[in-house]
């Protein structure tokens, strides 16, 4: 077996696959039951495919020591063991060794013996104040290393060339590595403000300076300043171009730890990160920062972790934004924590929604996080947690599938049937947002008032929602001629600059047909601040008669057609509160889905007819049971009774 991941999808021998995985923390579970887990996550739930973190406070507890992979030391620390024993029941495993991993370990699974408060020689990462970053909670609270600290990156770089040399290099089953944790610490979402200010973290910034300015002197006649040396610039406080230095500072730094932090592990695999999404009061940070394009080979993921989408609009509009800003699978879908989260999650219609939403809106994969529940790690791996670790996974602590396995198998078995065509098939997008990253960074460290991104972007989410439309989203210092050219309309946020080359691809964009819409003011100079006004705005189009999917009910839709044959793909996503079937233009008249509130659909469509489906008609949590149903040009396909509806007769259906 051939893996390869093309443009953030999962290339199997040739073919692309949709990235169905589930999560198994073996390293919280007796050794003795780990085969009869994966066995149940392959039999109950259909997925071939697993995901670990590799703790590091797990594997080397002590410093001097060499890390425990084969269980000499404790015979949950034989990670060797557990993914070869992955390769004979047939299972293939992502491996992710940190260095951080968060995953309710302590220390987010740093050992003790990293930490600056217990070796001075450590450096400490600094937030703007001075200040130490700190993990924890409460008492438990320890302060963070600099990621590219000399002696932290020492260690880190050991753990994880160890990790590639003595378990990925003989590990069969093993078929990805996933770097890092939800940007370096759990992170990615944070204010930029909030790292990295250590001494390490400005003399990276430093060195992007001289990268990007060559001497003193030509930053002197682009700033404004008369700075002798380098080091006389520290992180800014003000000036526009200033701020948006710093904003892509973050960006190059994130990259940097992720070169480094790969190269380390050594290992030919395909690479992927997953980056929490953003919040809503720090979506121009996030922006700023999260930058696939630098990543130079590492693929691009995302979490979630940020509230129920179907009853929440800024966590909707967070977790579409965060699916469409690259290609790449959605690495951790909750489907286990209710306790820990919010309640909503004890039924599996949820995280039903949350999937198929990510599917619909960009992702290339789905995790079930965590497909197993555990209840047998030692306190210190995790003292602050009793069992079970979930409370409500799909398959529970004593190896049973509970009512979610079956919603799992569901969605497993759809995307195994038809994921490659699903990836084949193209958004129905006319409209997209331009990215320009440089705002962003302006405004995550200058507040609203200046120019900024996030708002924009937020803004353009919302009128989308609102007229039922999907968008494309670009980013506009990397995005080619031809990808614009698929758009209508691109929305571009205002600003007194814009980088010269940036206005011409508008210009010839607007030239061609195609219509600039500007969320604020029209950039009169360019990234240095000399004369350029290229951009003559567009009116925005009125809405059109029937542009929209949802004709009645309460719901997202998306449609995804196939560029060569008569197939389509409906996903629906009833909103928390809706009553009564979802009414839904499609090219071969009105398709009408009768679906549980805060559930779901997806459906495939060919040659005027109703194909292979998945529909959620319970929702315990909501106390809602309907039957499910699907019905298009008088032809009715339904549960028997209330319940969910599945119908996978296989490829071609």
């Amino acid at each position: 077996m051939v893996i390869e991941v093309r443009d953030g999808v999962a290339v199997v021998d040739g073919v692309p696959r949709v990235l169905v995985t589930a999560d198994y923390p073996y390293y919280r579970d007796d050794p003795a039951v780990w085969a009869d887990r994966l066995r149940a996550v392959r039999d109950e739930l259909g997925i071939e495919v697993v995901t670990c973190y590799l703790p590091w406070r797990h594997h080397q507890p002590e410093a001097g020591t060499a890390p425990d992979f084969t269980g000499v030391t404790h015979p949950a620390r034989d990670v060797t063991g557990f993914l070869a024993l992955c390769h004979e029941l047939g299972l293939r495993v992502v491996a992710k060794p940190g260095p951080f991993i968060h995953a309710e370990v302590s220390y987010g699974g740093l050992p003790d013996w990293v930490c600056p408060d217990a070796d001075p020689s450590i450096e400490p990462l600094l937030d703007a104040a001075g200040a130490p970053s700190r993990w924890g909670d409460g008492a438990a609270t320890r302060t963070l290393p600099a990621p590219l600290g000399p002696a932290f990156l020492t260690r880190a770089t050991q753990w994880l060339s160890a990790v590639g040399k003595e378990v990925l290099a003989g590990a069969e089953a093993v078929i990805a590595v996933q770097i890092a944790n939800e940007g370096i610490y759990t992170s990615g979402a944070l204010p930029l403000t909030a790292y990295d200010y250590s001494a390490s973290g400005v003399a990276f910034y430093r060195d992007r300076l001289r990268a990007w300015y060559g001497t003193p002197q030509a930053y002197n006649e682009v700033h404004g300043t008369a700075l002798g040396d380098w080091a006389e610039i520290g992180p800014p406080v003000t000036g526009l171009l200033a701020l948006a230095d710093w904003g892509r500072f973050h960006a190059e730094y994130l990259a940097e730890v992720y070169r480094v932090w790969t190269q380390a592990v050594g290992s030919d695999l395909p690479v992927v990160v997953n980056l929490n999404p953003p919040t809503v009061p720090e979506l121009d940070d996030w922006l700023a920062r999260v930058r696939p394009e630098l990543w130079d080979g590492i693929s691009y993921g995302f979490t979630n972790w940020m509230g129920v989408v179907s009853a929440d609009p800024g966590a909707q509009a967070r977790y579409v934004i965060a699916a469409k800003r690259a290609p790449g699978p959605n690495l951790e879908e909750n489907w286990g924590f209710s306790e820990l989260y919010d309640p909503a999650y004890i039924d599996g219609a949820t995280s039903f929604h949350q999937s198929l939403l990510a599917m619909a809106a960009g992702a290339t994969g789905f995790n079930v996080y965590t497909g197993v529940a555990t209840s047998g790690w030692a306190p210190e791996l995790d003292a602050a947690h009793a069992g079970p670790y979930p409370d409500c996974a799909p398959i529970d602590a004593g190896g049973a599938a509970t009512g979610k396995a079956p919603v799992v198998r569901a969605l497993a078995d759809f995307f195994a049937a038809h994921g490659a065509e699903f990836l084949e098939c193209a958004g129905v997008r006319r409209d997209a947002f331009g990215l320009y990253l440089p705002y962003a960074g302006i405004a995550a460290l200058s507040g609203p008032g200046g120019p900024g991104c996030g708002r924009a972007l937020l803004a353009f989410h919302e009128r989308m929602r609102a007229r039922g439309l999907d968008y494309g989203l670009v980013e506009l210092e990397s995005v080619t001629p031809e990808e614009l050219a698929a758009y209508r309309t691109v929305t571009v946020p205002g600003g007194p600059f814009m980088h010269r080359r940036v206005q011409e691809l508008l210009a010839a964009y607007a030239a061609a047909g195609g219509r600039v819409l500007v969320d604020g003011p029209v950039p009169e100079l360019d990234e240095r601040l000399g004369p350029c006004a290229l951009l003559t705005p567009s009116p925005a189009p009125p809405p059109e008669a029937g542009e929209g999917l949802v004709l009645y009910g309460e719901a997202d839709a998306f449609l995804r057609s196939h560029p060569g044959r008569d197939v389509h793909y409906l996903t629906v996503l009833v909103q928390t509160g809706n009553e009564g079937p979802i009414g839904l233009r499609t090219p071969y008249g009105t398709v009408e889905v009768v679906a549980a509130e805060g559930g779901g659909a997806v459906l495939r469509l060919a040659g005027g007819r109703l194909g292979d489906m998945v529909v959620k008609g319970l929702n315990a949590y909501l106390d809602c049971a309907v039957e499910a149903s699907v019905r298009l040009n008088g032809v009715r396909v339904g549960a028997t009774g209330p319940g969910d509806l599945v119908r996978i007769s296989g490829p071609g259906i």
